[in-house]
């Protein structure tokens, strides 16, 4: 079994989305190729109400699934095709924006005060972006969770991992979602899918990702980075890209559990025309979705592509 290197490395960045809540962007709007099938992922984990309440109002999605999963707080959802709810701590909604959906989102303090989660923006392939939306949504009793060995925990939302399934089913582009968690001083030897993109997210602890390739290699400016290059280890807000292979082999340093999101997905291999909550192949998709939501029609449009 071939472990897979890194080949890409990054850190999260502040920013704003919404209606001026403060999240930090690992990746998105640009190097789609370099995540493909994935488009865009967000950590909007915080410590202050003021600075998420205000929260995701109502907005339009077509193009492509969007997949929240919360760790603290709440999100209460609602959209165009009538779903309404409130995904918790440890809670999932898989939506599937297929030809047009509008809903918004509007976070929660839990009971500290802190809220927190990530989104992640899957893309759809031409053939299918304009399927009827389709809305999952998973409590956390309803998320299964497996040991991989001796302290080594995953919560598995979608996809296969150490034989058992998550409960996200009907996804395009074959996805694997899962937040693994290693205790201090052990090591994991994950399988991955040869053919499909892998990518990972640290939010908790440090760890080694890679312990074969220079780190050089990884597509890392110098500066800021001793540490990395001297000792490989990576810890919170980092975003590690890997190269083909079988598997990743993860250890976990200090004294804390290393968490973090581990994500896959088939490769669609098509042009993206991105135009902020829209994701279409063509420049001419584009334009005529936003024709459409200044006509009121947007809602209207699905072609015979449905299951």
């Amino acid at each position: 079994m071939a472990d897979r290197e890194i080949v890409g490395l990054a850190r999260s960045r502040p920013t704003r989305e919404g209606a001026g809540v403060s999240l930090r962007r690992a990746f998105g709007f640009h190097d789609t190729h370099h995540y493909d099938p994935f488009l865009l992922l967000d950590d909007f984990r915080g410590e202050r109400p003021e600075d998420y309440i205000a929260g995701f109002p109502w907005h339009p999605h077509r193009g492509i699934e969007t997949i929240t999963y919360m760790l603290e707080g709440s999100v209460e959802h609602g959209d165009s095709m009538g779903n309404a709810g409130i995904i918790g701590p440890g809670g999932v909604q898989w939506m599937t924006a297929g030809a047009g959906i509008i809903h918004q989102e509007m976070p929660k303090p839990g009971s500290e005060g802190r809220m927190g989660g990530f989104q992640l923006w899957a893309n759809l392939p031409a053939a299918r972006k304009m399927i009827s939306p389709r809305y999952q949504e998973f409590p956390q009793e309803q998320i299964p969770s497996v040991d991989l060995s001796d302290g080594v925990h995953a919560v598995v939302v979608c996809g296969e991992l150490g034989r058992v399934q998550g409960p996200v089913r009907q996804v395009e582009i074959a996805p694997g979602f899962f937040d693994v968690s290693i205790d201090a001083g052990k090591e994991a030897i994950i399988p991955t899918p040869p053919m499909h993109r892998v990518i990972a997210y640290v939010h908790g602890g440090s760890g080694i990702f890679d312990h074969s390739s220079d780190p050089r290699s990884w597509g890392i400016p110098n500066s800021g980075y001793t540490n990395i290059t001297k000792e490989r280890t990576l810890s919170e807000h980092h975003l590690i890209r890997f190269g083909t292979g079988n598997s990743i082999r993860v250890s976990a340093l200090g004294t804390v559990p290393l968490q973090f999101l581990l994500i896959w997905g088939c490769p669609l291999g098509e042009p993206v025309a991105w135009g902020g909550p829209i994701v279409m192949n063509t420049r001419e998709e584009l334009d005529e979705a936003f024709r459409q939501l200044d006509a009121g029609t947007f809602l209207d449009q699905r072609e015979s592509q449905d299951d």
